[in-house]
């Protein structure tokens, strides 16, 4: 839904000047989050956001023709109490419960995930099986001793024809580089309770009825086997919320408006230029809520903070979505599938549908979302919309999904700085402008995925959020945004809204911690060892 219309929502802000209790950058869930509850709490805000049209960033709903595409795919799904009130509260009665089902297809074929041992080995054929199995033996009997990466940690687990197949083409994928720079501590967190032997054990104890527990015995891992998601898309939830920050009379959102500046000013406040097509708007503030990228923030800075250095090396990996329009039911019952196979570009394939019956509109079309992983500059980033259509219904043509003449539209969309990139600095690069900031800077508060450079969860950013509103509410920061507990076993296992009690002072609750603790894992990079394939 574009923003064109609604009273506070402007692409030109008639007004060029403004003061506001709050200013905040960025109108994705961590920075609607905190207008909502600021607005609330009778506070004046303004926000400013970049995109002329949609608010939700990443968490956004575009809409082409009728056609909503969701740009990642986003589950709603928390064990934080308060976030999933916060999420009724704001969308009451558009939530809708989906099944949950995500596969592996690898030449032709459909594989569960997690992997289950049986089926794998059956689809795999029995030559491929074999050697499979071969390849595990040998890796059990002379495992590698030096076990640095990735790709040391999984052979060793799983052998080296495994790894070659159900790991190691689409984790390259996705980061961008080779699974032997990347750090095994990453890989004994992602793949964590999952083993050969033991699935294979299960699955044997499941043929004969003897174990009942789901998903190969992985009770480490257990997957929700359903959902709950926005009917028109994970952006409706945000749409929603921009709709009662205007509402309350007490904030704006004010579209196609980019940082310029964030100046500090002799009172501890903030004098915020934005610039946009008509101009530019200066907004001035007792606080700030930056959700803007580290190193967007820190050169838009005034005074230039000494960490400035430390925030221009913070990296990103960026991704696109090829939307396309098919006259076909649907190719799969899936919400989206994972693509393992080392002769095409893309790493999983939406479909939309599955998310939401209302995300397509017309019968008897499919439509999916086939998602690259790049970097901003990149070849794939840089190719026309045309040629990236073209693109993706090549490689959906060559993976056997559809026929190119059965494809009638397709569409677009890029998605700069969509994960965080974790190399050898990038914490120390981080704790540096952190440090910088809370000293001098009392007022500035840092919130959400790109805010702080992690990759987060949904409910994650609303927390860091929620948290600093209420820092905001009592005047100091009574609570730290950056708590996480590290050992929390999070990832859609447990039940929604587990933890409900309420916060105490400095140390977040536990509903709060289950929010902070929603960080998804990322690998760090190593230096890369000679070695030979199991």
């Amino acid at each position: 839904m574009a923003v064109t219309g609604f009273t506070g929502a402007n692409n030109i802000a008639p007004q060029r000047e403004r003061s506001v209790d709050v200013a905040i950058i960025g109108a994705g869930p961590a920075g609607l989050t905190a207008a909502y509850l600021l607005t609330k709490a009778g506070l004046s805000v303004a926000v400013i956001e970049k995109d002329e049209t949609y608010v939700g960033g990443i968490s956004r709903t575009v809409e082409v023709e009728g056609y909503r595409f969701d740009i990642g795919g986003h589950r709603f799904f928390s064990k934080s109490r308060q976030v999933v009130d916060l999420w009724n509260e704001i969308l009451p009665d558009d939530f809708i419960e989906r099944p949950r089902m995500s596969r592996i297809y690898y030449e032709g074929k459909f594989y569960s995930y997690p992997l289950r041992a049986f089926e794998a080995l059956w689809n795999l054929g029995i030559l491929r099986s074999t050697l499979c199995m071969a390849s595990f033996a040998k890796a059990r009997l002379f495992p590698n001793r030096q076990v640095k990466s990735f790709e040391d940690w999984t052979v060793n687990a799983f052998g080296w024809k495994l790894y070659s197949i159900f790991f190691k083409t689409y984790t390259e994928k996705v980061w961008g580089m080779p699974c032997d720079e990347m750090s095994a501590d990453w890989a004994a967190q992602r793949i964590k309770g999952l083993s050969l032997w033991g699935a294979v054990v299960d699955g044997l104890k499941r043929s004969l009825g003897l174990n009942k527990v789901p998903n190969d015995g992985m009770q480490a891992k257990t997957l929700l086997e359903t959902f709950r998601y926005p009917r028109l898309g994970p952006g409706m939830m945000w749409e929603a919320a921009r709709d009662k920050i205007l509402a309350s009379g007490k904030g704006e959102v004010l579209m196609g408006h980019a940082l310029k500046q964030l100046s500090s000013d002799v009172s501890g406040g903030w004098r915020l230029t934005a610039s946009h097509g008509a101009g530019e708007t200066v907004i001035r503030a007792r606080h700030a809520i930056s959700s803007a990228p580290m190193r967007e923030l820190a050169a838009r800075l005034h005074p230039l903070p000494e960490s400035s250095l430390n925030a221009t090396q913070l990296r990103y990996r960026d991704f696109l979505t090829v939307a396309l329009k098919i006259r076909s039911d649907d190719l799969f019952p899936d919400n989206w599938i994972y693509i393992h196979d080392s002769k095409v570009k893309v790493g999983r394939v939406q479909n939309f549908r599955s998310w939401s019956p209302e995300m397509v509109p017309e019968q008897g079309v499919a439509c999916v979302g086939l998602e690259y992983f790049c970097f901003e500059g990149d070849g794939l980033w840089s190719m026309s919309d045309d040629d990236l259509i073209a693109l993706a219904t090549r490689e959906l043509t060559q993976l056997g999904l559809v026929e190119a003449g059965q494809v009638f539209g397709g569409a677009v969309v890029r998605q700069e700085k969509a994960y965080p990139v974790y190399d050898e600095d990038y914490a120390s690069h981080v704790a540096a402008m952190r440090r910088e900031l809370e000293d001098r800077h009392p007022t500035l508060h840092l919130v959400g995925r790109n805010g702080m450079h992690r990759y987060n969860n949904q409910d994650h950013a609303m927390m860091t959020a929620m948290l600093t509103v209420e820092n905001i509410l009592v005047g100091e920061r009574v609570y730290d945004v950056w708590c996480v507990n590290e050992d929390a076993e999070y990832h859609e296992a447990g039940a929604e809204g587990a933890e409900a009690e309420l916060g105490s002072r400095r140390a977040p609750s536990a509903d709060q911690a289950a929010a902070l603790a929603s960080l998804r894992d990322v690998p760090e990079r190593v230096v890369p060892a000679t070695r030979d394939a199991a």
